[in-house]
């Protein structure tokens, strides 16, 4: 077996057997990967705490047939004790998580964008700084548009035409003028199109400023523009804690 290093944030994992642990991980240079991880449930294992959800990690694994197995592991950042103690920060990081396992679906294909922006979102949620609901749209909103899927929030997203616009479309890529509107477009607060244009730019001050309503309003739509694209719900959305 080729041996081989990475960095990479631990998205899920499941038991195997009675002492080991199957990791699945977003890397930097071989994007997901499934690795066991031999002995790691045994209170004695020298890695065992570093192979949990929101951990950012240096590991070393030995590319097997079907998994890989991790022989050693370094922590880079643990986040995952200030995010796992508080709810609304583990719901929201939860759904990134998940979020990122959906949208890089190959294993062993390369995502260093997704990668980079993952734990960048997850250290922006770990440090309190904004509300885990503005963190997490955000990321959402940017990991959708890195995957292709832009939304658009100013202009047309169907001609073009100079905004801002009133409706709001989810088949179509957001904002859409009157002339492309079609039925089942909402009409949502011209204050929630400049949050979620900031939410998407990293203008975190406008974000941090917007009022609850208009957060609220943001939520549906950027919920229901990632799993229109995804094609299927998160089961971790719904326990997402919202204002």
């Amino acid at each position: 077996m080729s041996l081989y290093r990475d960095e990479g944030i631990v998205l899920r994992t499941q038991k195997l057997g009675e002492a080991d642990r199957i990791v699945t991980l977003l890397t930097h240079t071989h994007g997901k990967v499934r690795a066991v991880g031999k002995g790691v449930r045994r209170t004695s294992s020298r890695f065992g705490a570093r192979l949990e959800p929101f951990m950012v990690v240096d590991l070393q694994l030995h590319a097997g047939r079907s998994l890989d197995i991790v022989t050693q592991v370094e922590t880079i950042h643990a986040f995952a004790r200030p995010i796992c103690q508080d709810y609304a920060m583990y719901t929201a990081g939860t759904a990134m998580l998940e979020t990122a396992e959906r949208l890089v679906e190959a294993e062993g294909e390369p995502a260093p964008a997704q990668f980079r922006l993952l734990v960048s979102a997850v250290r922006a949620l770990a440090e309190g700084a904004h509300s885990p609901s503005l963190v997490l749209n955000s990321y959402l909103l940017r990991a959708l548009s890195i995957a292709g899927w832009a939304p658009s929030f100013t202009d047309c997203a169907r001609c073009g035409a100079p905004g801002p616009h009133r409706s709001f479309a989810v088949a179509q890529g957001g904002a859409v003028c009157g002339v492309c509107r079609q039925p089942g477009a909402t009409s949502p607060a011209q204050e929630t199109f400049a949050l979620l244009a900031a939410l998407l730019s990293g203008e975190w001050g406008t974000a941090d400023a917007s009022d609850e309503r208009h957060r609220r309003e943001a939520d549906g739509l950027v919920a229901a523009f990632l799993q229109f694209h995804l094609e299927r719900q998160l089961r971790s959305l719904r326990l997402v804690e919202r204002v």
